[in-house]
């Protein structure tokens, strides 16, 4: 005979955290400034991912639906053994239901000319480099390092960079003839190219010069660039 509980409210309880969807070009909400209303959005977010109701997260916590309502809203503010009962039946830590509570958003903003200098492997090559900007500890889990590189008539080709990640070049002034991997492109303002950064890679002629570039690359944030 059938208990009459809600067969969706299976999936609570599980001990990994639910994949959330993310559209990379949707609108974000904005960070919360009620530590309540942060609480209750991130309920509801990860109830929904789970694609279980209120009443199955009540049947789950033991706590009513009306009370899962109000924190969902951000009517009240639960206690933390509640939301340690919650938490537990969302599959996730108590503390990714604070997480969009005052969370940080930085920026960095560079003025024309005023980018950074680094010395990276082409720098003995005439190229240079200016870091644009750099975000440590963001809350993508990406490191990005965009940088405006110059070749001059002093520069040499270099097509045997290799490093982690990915690489957005987009070109700016001049005309190259960048290699990655057995391909070569010839590259004009305008265009662009995104590749694999593990595979050798470079400007295997200069064509017309100057020429500048922006270079975006993009690696995981526990790895390290060689």
């Amino acid at each position: 005979m059938s208990s009459g509980k809600p067969k969706a409210a299976k999936g609570a309880g599980v001990s990994h955290r639910p994949a959330l969807a993310q559209d990379p070009h949707a609108v974000k909400e904005p960070k919360e400034n009620n530590l309540e209303q942060a609480i209750g959005r991130e309920v509801r977010e990860f109830r929904k991912a789970l694609g279980i109701t209120v009443a199955d997260l009540a049947t789950a916590t033991g706590l009513s639906v009306g009370m899962l309502s109000k924190i969902e809203n951000g009517a009240i503010s639960p206690s933390l053994t509640t939301l340690q009962a919650v938490a537990r039946a969302l599959g996730v830590p108590i503390t990714d239901l604070f997480k969009r509570f005052e969370e940080p958003r930085n920026a960095v903003f560079v003025k024309a000319g005023e980018g950074v200098q680094v010395e990276r492997r082409g720098t003995r090559a005439g190229h240079q480099y200016n870091l644009l900007g750099y975000l440590e500890g963001n809350t993508s889990g990406v490191l990005v390092e965009p940088y405006v590189i110059s070749l001059t008539e002093d520069s040499d080709i270099f097509p045997a960079f290799q490093h982690q990640g990915t690489e957005l070049i987009y070109m700016l002034e001049g005309e190259v003839l960048y290699r990655h991997g057995d391909e070569t492109y010839r590259m004009l303002p305008g265009d662009s190219l995104f590749f694999d950064a593990d595979a050798p890679h470079g400007p295997e002629e200069l064509i017309t010069r100057p020429i500048r570039y922006l270079s975006i690359i993009s690696y995981p944030q526990r790895g390290s660039q060689d």
